[in-house]
């Protein structure tokens, strides 16, 4: 193929005038619509002065109209560059100088500040607002609706896409047409989508979850999307009726679970939930099932890979794990010290390796081979298990394990237990300081709304439950955990504040 990311998730629906994006007016946008407002957006990008290889970063909020930006840069060549809408002006400075992108695309509203930073980085700035409106749009309105395809191949750049940055500045993952490809397909096979599919979109298409599973998957299969701006709690359940399958965080699924509305007949026609970017509790899998008959099935990725592993569409999808190895992606769980692999059961680093896996992070060799070995193998820097029949369950993050006394305290492990506990919504557990063990462990409880939690029952339930060394050392009760924009606690907000 002369450019395999556009053609085969763009191009061959040339001419289809059935919908892509079902919008939440009613209204549609066919696939041959949204390809020449694609080929529109490609002439303006190419005349910006931008040539294959360039960098596009963009932050604007969701729309058809931002999603043909990726089609169109896939169409000329440029790399890709999302940006989450809630980034500063301080920050964008660093993501548009450290990409060296050429052009920036902004909300236009804030333009007026994201400009001098565009203007010090040497990038150029269009301007596209929610509704489609903006330079942008006036531009590629007076553009033809057909453009030449740029000549690419599977091992050249298609998106940077920047890691959160909790342990320091953001990192650029390059990821390449066979990186998005290989994953889009795989995903779509092992969750048997089709172009029957009308997929609920409610996540933002800023993060991979989003663009790179979502959106991929449904252009890999033909199906279509109800594109929602956001998750909103009655927008959502006045769409399920229209759709066959759902992606989500947890925090979706628990806010559907609280609403007497979301019951078995609103479910019943759907044909899969997903959920990921943060751990769906256990207990939330049973509630679920409980309401609707349906397992959420829940997978595993990140920034650097897209997904690594599934639950299975047919077969187990065991409540609490992750799921096996997609097909082509080996999965090892290894000791964080030697690198050796780990007997099935113990808890190590998680090292992935397959055709999804990133290229290294932009500028920064150091990095790259600090945690992308020599034999493909990526260090996560997940903390995981590996069951004898192949399932992973994530038990932490491998900044989050706290070293107590000498002994490793899993934080999942003590969140289990809290998290079973009448009262608790949910918790989490970090590591603070102490003055003889050097580390402690703390919990944090959301106990459910207008109750107070019985901490000295919670004592006793703990050291019920668990060694001496593992019990908090002491509990904060809090009414919300804080999250990012992809519901994943952040515990080093956490740390923060009760360390």
């Amino acid at each position: 193929m002369a450019n395999p990311l556009y053609d085969t998730l763009f191009a061959r629906h040339a001419g289809r005038t059935d919908p892509l994006i079902r919008r939440p007016d009613g209204t549609a946008l066919s696939y041959d619509a949204f390809l020449r407002l694609a080929a529109q957006i490609a002439h303006v990008l190419t005349a910006a002065g931008l040539a294959p290889g360039d960098r596009v970063a963009v932050q604007v909020e969701k729309s058809p109209e931002a999603l043909a930006i990726y089609a169109a840069c896939a169409q000329a060549g440029l790399i890709f560059l999302p940006l989450n809408t809630a980034y500063t002006a301080d920050e964008m400075t660093y993501f548009v100088e450290n990409s060296g992108a050429g052009l920036l695309i902004c909300d236009p509203g804030a333009a007026d500040t994201l400009s001098p930073v565009a203007a010090r980085c040497g990038a150029k700035v269009e301007t596209l607002a929610s509704d489609g409106t903006g330079s942008l749009a006036d531009k590629a309105a007076a553009a033809p609706d057909s453009f030449e395809t740029a000549q690419r191949g599977e091992t050249d750049l298609a998106a940077f896409l920047y890691t959160s940055g909790t342990t320091g500045r953001s990192k650029g993952a390059m990821l390449t047409q066979r990186n998005l490809l290989s994953n889009a397909a795989a995903l779509a096979e092992a969750w048997h989508f089709s172009e029957a599919d009308v997929l609920l979109h409610a996540l933002p298409i800023f993060h991979t979850h989003g663009l790179f599973v979502a959106c991929n998957v449904t252009l890999t299969a033909g199906g279509s999307m109800i594109f929602l701006p956001k998750f909103d709690l009655d927008a959502v359940l006045a769409a399920l009726p229209d759709a066959t399958t759902m992606m989500g965080v947890p925090t979706f699924y628990t806010r559907l679970l609280s609403d007497d509305r979301f019951d078995r007949d609103l479910a019943g026609h759907m044909r899969l939930f997903v959920s990921g970017s943060a751990p769906l509790l256990a207990e939330t899998h049973r509630q679920f099932e409980a309401r609707t008959g349906h397992r959420i099935l829940e997978r595993y990725g990140m920034t650097e890979t897209n997904m690594n592993t599934s639950n299975p569409y047919d077969g187990e999808r065991r409540a609490g794990t992750v799921g096996l190895p997609l097909p082509g992606v080996e999965a090892k769980v290894c000791d964080p010290a030697t690198g050796e692999t780990l007997p099935d059961g113990e808890i190590g680093v998680l090292e992935v390796r397959g055709p999804n896996v990133f290229e290294g992070y932009w500028g920064m060799p150091e990095k790259t081979a600090e945690e992308l070995r020599e034999d493909g193998f990526l260090i996560t820097g997940d903390l995981a298990q590996r069951s004898g029949d192949g399932y992973v369950t994530i038990v932490g993050r491998n900044k989050d394990l706290v070293i107590s006394g000498g002994y490793n305290v899993y934080p999942k492990e003590i969140e289990d237990v809290l998290d079973a506990l009448p009262g608790i919504v949910e918790s989490a557990v970090i590591g603070v300081p102490h003055p003889d063990f050097g580390e402690t462990p703390v919990a944090v409880l959301v106990p459910e709304p207008g109750t107070a939690p019985d901490l000295e029952a919670i004592r006793a339930a703990v050291a019920d439950k668990l060694a001496r060394y593992k019990h908090p050392s002491s509990y904060e009760v809090v009414d919300a955990l804080p999250r990012n924009t992809m519901g994943k606690v952040q515990k080093a907000e956490l740390r923060r504040r009760f360390g």
